[in-house]
């Protein structure tokens, strides 16, 4: 709560600029729909990294006022210690497990879409993908286009094949396609249909044809944003439905999915870290925990990123690489909490 202020005023400072360029914009839709779910997802991003610098400042006061050697004295064993503060991890972890896979995408989408609607310039905002090529399921649809606009939701030079086994038995291509929203159908312009009846080719033609295909404009674009907000559910099965059409790389979606997970399962690691770090009274007293804490907060986060990154790479092991850190400091919060118990 002390950082979140800090931060809302120091991006206010770099996009202020960017508001006032839009005349109907209010200062209510702005902190409704952009700084609302700023501080959520900030809030939820940063809450094991704030509870590690939390237990710090806590156990560190605790220790000062040699409150923990009067309950080791009392007989108060490390791991009963430990317990109270497992606890609160927990409650933490609950709270933060739920938000990412559930509260968090939903408030994404609507900060995303402030994004691409106030602060991002149009000219970046890509509304055409090319060279489209998926298949549609494991029967053996497989559909073509050299490119489709997004905004429009037309594309030219389409092609769909229908394959039983490694045999071709029916082929249908197009130079213009449009989706049609109203009943979720797609229109085809001077159309060719080839198909074989009884061993031998029939070519049909027309000029305009009205047809159905196992897939959404949406389906025909794959970029970060779209992950991000989508709930997990809906993402495990985008990514499951994907794999199945040939889709090759949805690492970054993976990536997307695997750290909704780790990153509230850190609570833990951080937390027996930081009681391990301060429960002893040292020269230097608060100072020094907390100088270590913050070092081994920014290396957390260091490597958090660094991994996501090569995570999201077409030949990595985004689970293992996702994973990492934690098993990194989990290891050191093992390795911690039986050297402080001893």
């Amino acid at each position: 709560m002390l950082l979140l202020p800090i931060a809302i005023a120091i991006d206010i400072s770099e996009k202020i600029h960017k508001f006032i360029k839009h005349e109907d914009l209010s200062v209510w839709t702005i902190a409704k729909d952009y700084y609302l779910n700023f501080s959520i997802y900030y809030i939820n991003t940063f809450m094991p990294l704030a509870l590690f610098i939390a237990v710090i400042l806590f156990t560190s006061k605790m220790a000062a006022n040699t409150e923990i050697i009067a309950m080791n004295s009392g007989g108060v064993s490390f791991p009963r210690f430990v317990r109270p503060y497992f606890i609160g991890a927990t409650i933490v972890f609950l709270f933060s497990f739920y938000a990412n896979h559930f509260i968090v995408p939903e408030s994404n989408k609507i900060w995303e879409k402030f994004h691409r609607d106030y602060l991002t310039h149009r000219s970046k905002i890509k509304h055409q993908v090319d060279n489209v090529n998926f298949q549609l399921n494991e029967v053996g649809d497989i559909i073509y286009m050299k490119n489709f606009n997004l905004k429009n939701n037309k594309g030219n030079f389409f092609s769909y094949e229908h394959f039983e086994g490694t045999k071709l038995k029916y082929k249908l291509i197009s130079r213009k396609i449009a989706f049609n929203k109203k009943d979720s159908t797609y229109t085809l312009n001077n159309y060719k249909k080839r198909y074989i009846v009884n061993g031998n080719d029939v070519i049909e033609k027309g000029k305009k044809m009205d047809t159905i295909f196992d897939f959404k404009p949406s389906d025909l674009q794959f970029v970060d944003y779209l992950a991000k907000e989508m709930n997990s559910v809906k993402l495990y099965k985008h990514i499951q439905k994907s794999e199945k059409r040939g889709i090759k790389n949805l690492n970054s979606y993976r990536v997307e999915l695997y750290k909704r997970s780790s990153m509230p399962t850190s609570v833990f690691a951080l937390t027996i870290i930081a009681v391990s770090l301060a429960f002893r009274k040292k020269r230097g007293g608060m100072g020094v925990n907390l100088a270590i804490g913050v070092a081994l907060m920014f290396f957390y986060v260091f490597f958090m990123k660094i991994f996501e990154v090569f995570g999201a790479s077409a030949t990595a092991n985004s689970l293992l690489l996702v994973w990492l850190p934690n098993i990194i400091f989990g290891t050191l919060a093992i390795f911690l909490y039986f050297n402080a118990k001893r």
